[in-house]
């Protein structure tokens, strides 16, 4: 195993992952992988309504991207590398005060940052709307404050990072539907700020949940996410993930 890996695991003994020690850990990710896809998808989904009302594509100009964060950035990039439309989805940190973090300093949860992933997508192809839509069905559970699943601290808040103001309106409107319709048991607890900067990660954070398909993390964390968005989202899963060049991350 490499040394981050060996890191990232450890990260995660404050969650349920180490309390059954590495061993067993092992044993279920491969009984997870191993199991019916169709059945891990029916885990951990809240297919919500799409938005009411959409914003027309733009007409040119460079395509636009939106910064999301729930969580561990690993399976938030492993989802979007498999929607259609989208044309890159970069792993990196947002949200915080201190420049160009590192990821041991974003997981101290003392920069204020968040794991982020950088959207870019083509308007014509897929709307934000569906994008955000994705966001709270299959990609992470938006009523977990500064948590998901095993993974603890403010880093791995849930927030929607907006760069002009037709994001900011739509994510708005977005999550006071879904709160009218009572689409989630407990509130919403997404945050929508300001994008300042978005950092890139570090190069072996990209394309994660790709080249790791066995990492019981993986396996028992984000695979499922995957999953959910081929059952409940067909009409825009591609199979075949696009991928980003680990020239985009720091060394």
């Amino acid at each position: 195993m490499a040394d981050h890996r060996i890191a990232r695991l450890s990260l995660r003994c404050a969650g349920m992952a180490c309390r059954y020690g590495a061993m067993t850990l092992f044993v279920l990710g491969l009984h997870a992988f191993g199991g019916d896809p169709a059945a891990r998808a029916a885990e951990g989904a809240n297919l919500v309504p799409p938005p009411a009302a959409e914003e027309a594509a733009p007409s040119g100009g460079a395509l636009p991207s939106v910064v999301l964060a729930g969580g561990c950035f690993w399976g938030i990039q492993a989802v979007y590398q498999h929607v259609e439309g989208v044309h890159q989805a970069v792993s990196g940190y947002a949200g915080g005060t201190s420049a160009n973090p590192s990821y041991e300093q974003v997981s101290s949860g003392r920069t204020g940052h968040a794991e982020a992933v950088q959207v870019t997508f083509d308007p014509h192809k897929i709307s934000l709307g569906k994008i955000l839509q994705i966001f709270f069905s299959v990609a992470h559970d938006p009523t977990q404050l500064n948590r998901q699943g095993p993974d603890f601290g403010t880093q791995y808040r849930s927030a929607i990072f907006f760069s002009d103001e037709t994001e900011k309106r739509v994510a708005q409107s977005y999550i006071a539907q879904l709160d009218r319709a009572k689409a989630f048991r407990r509130p919403i607890v997404t945050r929508i700020d300001p994008l300042t900067k978005f950092y890139p990660a570090e190069a072996y954070h990209q394309n994660y949940a790709l080249t790791h398909p066995y990492s019981p993390y993986i396996v028992i964390n984000d695979l499922p996410k995957v999953d959910n968005l081929k059952q409940l989202f067909s009409e825009v899963y591609r199979e075949q993930p696009v991928t980003v060049a680990t020239a985009v991350g720091k060394p």
